[in-house]
């Protein structure tokens, strides 16, 4: 939006850097500014709870690989998540589930491609972690820093931008300023909408049900996901809790199918998963949280303007197929926290555009190149034509005798590359 010259209004303090939207990547984001002496506000609507460490896994979890596990260690925030919880593992399974003819003619796990952290020299490749977790053990590093602060409760109503800096206005009449103002609310982002960044927008023809569940046996140190023609089947260990173990169960299907699976009972949608997961599922004992929700691919046509800027999945949103969303966001943040820092050693305007437009150059080919290869396995797996399935298990089986590619692949996921 263009750049008012008079402003006219009071407010109550000028920050460094205003970040709307307190979750995972503005947490993160807040702990790093705080950390380089920033003046940092974070507005959030409300802030995560405590922790109950008997309550069973809550049912929004990420998969965070081992780069993002090293930059919230590198921030003092790893420690505390541990301290809580998380559930590691060391091995990725992908296959397509078989069924008529080619389930004949296919030998068991000869589809099958299984990436190792041995295979890398790492001992796990990454975490399920509550998104609770993560946010609680940020909340309790940047509230531990004098110069961040919350401003919470509120709901932001305007933004305005000038030559020197950013004022949001807040339903409550309340406003702040910035020299920088930081959009990490989420795919729904206001502050994407009040700077007129724009907007690509395109829905997937899949929902995704989310299930936490109850099982017999120890955690797994797998995690695995068998393609459908409907949608990919996928399975994620969590924590023992109080000598339960818990997975979650992610069910991606047509949104007919959602419907029809939101009015079963727990036992009926139970009996549903067990007759259509993989065989390798461990026993379920009980059904303890479900949800369902559309999937939709979004991406800024502008990461930044003057005194703007946008992070994690206020800039892009990307299919969930390989669990990568809040690791890109995590990039978001250290890349812009960079050249923050760069600003500010060098003694220029953190909010000027060229500084905003560099952190975009840097990440908008890396998040477009993840969206890019998510739509490659959707597209590719989203169709029952025998040649092309038959073509696509031959290419999974061959894929895991393919070493070196596998070792290249593996590190860019894990964010090594």
């Amino acid at each position: 939006m263009p750049l008012n010259k008079n402003p006219n209004a009071t407010t109550s303090r000028m920050w460094d850097v205003i970040i709307v939207g307190g979750g995972m990547v503005g947490g993160a984001l807040a702990c790093c500014l705080g950390r380089l002496g920033m003046s940092v506000a974070v507005v959030e609507r409300k802030l995560a709870g405590g922790f109950n460490s008997e309550n069973p896994p809550d049912i929004r979890v990420s998969s965070l690989n081992i780069a993002s596990e090293n930059y919230l260690n590198d921030m003092g925030a790893w420690q505390s998540i541990l301290a809580m919880r998380a559930q590691s593992y060391r091995r990725v399974a992908v296959w397509e589930k078989l069924d008529g003819l080619l389930a004949g003619i296919v030998p068991r796990d000869a589809n099958r491609t299984e990436f190792t952290a041995n295979s890398i020299q790492q001992s796990h490749l990454g975490h399920i972690v509550e998104n609770q977790v993560v946010q609680l053990a940020l909340q309790e590093l940047w509230t531990s820093l004098p110069n961040v602060s919350c401003i919470e409760g509120i709901d932001l109503k305007g933004l305005d931008l000038f030559a020197d800096h950013a004022k949001l206005t807040f339903a409550s009449g309340e406003s702040h300023c910035a020299k920088l103002v930081v959009g990490a609310d989420g795919a729904e982002s206001q502050v994407r909408t009040l700077a007129n960044l724009g907007l690509n927008s395109d829905a997937y023809l899949q929902h995704a049900m989310v299930v936490t569940v109850a099982t017999d046996g120890e955690p797994a140190d797998i995690t695995w996901q068998a393609f459908t023609t409907h949608g990919p089947l996928a399975y994620l260990p969590l924590p023992k809790v109080k000598n339960r173990t818990y997975a979650s169960l992610v069910w991606y299907d047509r949104p007919e199918k959602h419907q029809q699976l939101k009015k079963l009972s727990d036992t009926g949608l139970l009996e549903e998963i067990r007759r259509e997961f993989p065989d390798r599922l461990p026993k379920l004992r009980q059904l303890v949280a479900k949800a369902s929700f559309p999937l939709v691919k979004r991406h800024a046509q502008q990461y930044a303007g003057e005194r703007v800027v946008l992070v994690g999945d206020a800039a892009h949103t990307i299919n969930p197929l390989a669990g990568q969303g809040v690791n890109l966001g995590f990039q978001d943040a250290k890349v812009l926290a960079e050249i923050l820092g760069d600003c500010l050693q060098q003694g220029e305007d953190i909010g000027a555009v060229h500084p905003l437009k560099k952190y975009e150059q840097r990440r908008r080919p890396a998040n477009q190149m993840m969206m890019t290869a998510m739509d490659g396995f959707y597209y590719a797996f989203s169709n029952n034509i025998a040649p092309v399935k038959l073509f696509r298990n031959v290419g999974l089986g061959l894929a895991n005798r393919l070493l070196p590619a596998k070792k290249q692949v593996l590190a860019y996921a894990l964010g090594l590359k």
